[in-house]
């Protein structure tokens, strides 16, 4: 037996505020392998999230293979928009759903995770956010504001985590995020400059990649997961269709499942994959290696 084991480390997965994305899927499958689990949640998400957990709404969800049910070790709230405080207007820092959740930039998060775990208190950390406010609209008719929020929440912020937390990462520590196939090749409707963000944060993986394992000694990749029909993802508004094509043109015939990028993630946090980083990793039941649709 060749287990996955996480025992005894430590992640951080940023962008779950729900249980139906792939966020909460890696965080279900870094738990059932051993690890403690944090998570980073958008704050006007945050009060409805952890309502859920509060009332039992989510225990189904929750439980693992075992049938004990999984925890959170902690919950911080996090807009990674937002370097620093000082960054945020003050129409967002006076807003009800953000006034009185403190530091929620992601100097902040930094700050609260040392301040809970010490200086070298991480081992995992998984970048699974993604925001185009004008995703639904074609490149040719994107915003630059638009075009250049999608590329500051989804891209850069993983610089940023890279940057911030990359030496608070134990050795053989693993950043991990959430690409699309978009990046390298045309996905009609899937505008707003996410395609953009997916082309850059791939590049990034592959700089990140030997910036980081030669200062601290980590591994970054990220994960290229077919379309799964997320919260999120239903915000470009044809994800059915997206997933319908993928199914009846894959090698694979059969539906893609938040569980599948999840246990890809575990491994990729794992001692096994020490030798792998700085690669995109697909998983998409192999649509990615067609050339034309399978008829």
């Amino acid at each position: 037996m060749l287990p996955i084991d996480l025992s005894g480390k430590r992640a951080f997965v940023a962008g779950v505020a729900d249980d139906g994305g792939f966020g909460f899927a890696i965080a279900k499958a870094m738990v059932t392998a051993g690890a403690t689990v944090c998570l980073g949640t958008w704050p006007p998400a945050m009060g409805i999230f952890e309502k859920l957990l509060e009332r039992g709404k989510m225990d189904e969800s929750l439980t693992l293979p075992d049938g004990k049910r999984m925890t959170f070790e902690k919950i911080y709230p996090l807009d990674a928009a937002f370097d620093t405080m000082e960054d945020v207007p003050p129409e967002i820092r006076e807003s009800k759903r953000y006034k009185d959740r403190g530091d929620y930039s992601i100097a902040g998060v930094r700050d609260a995770l040392r301040a809970d775990f010490g200086d070298n208190g991480l081992d995992i950390v998984v970048h699974s956010l993604a925001n185009g406010p004008d995703v639904k609209k074609p490149l040719v008719q994107t915003s630059r504001s638009g075009y250049l929020e999608a590329l500051s929440v989804s891209t850069y912020s993983k610089i940023a985590f890279v940057r911030e937390l990359g030496p608070m990462m134990r050795p053989g520590g693993s950043f991990l995020s959430l690409t699309y196939m978009a990046s390298e090749r045309v996905i009609p409707g899937y505008g707003g400059g996410m395609s953009s963000a997916k082309a850059a944060l791939e590049s990034d993986t592959r700089t990140l990649a030997f910036e980081a394992g030669r200062e601290w000694g980590v591994r970054v990749n990220t994960i290229s997961a077919g379309p799964y029909a997320s919260r999120a993802a239903s915000a470009i508004g044809f994800i059915d269709t997206m997933i319908q094509y993928t199914e009846a043109n894959a090698p694979l015939h059969r539906r893609l499942e938040a569980e599948d990028v999840g246990r890809t993630a575990a491994f990729l946090a794992s001692p096994l994959a020490a030798a792998i980083t700085g690669s995109v990793i697909f998983v998409d039941n192999g649509y990615h290696v067609m050339g034309m649709a399978a008829g």
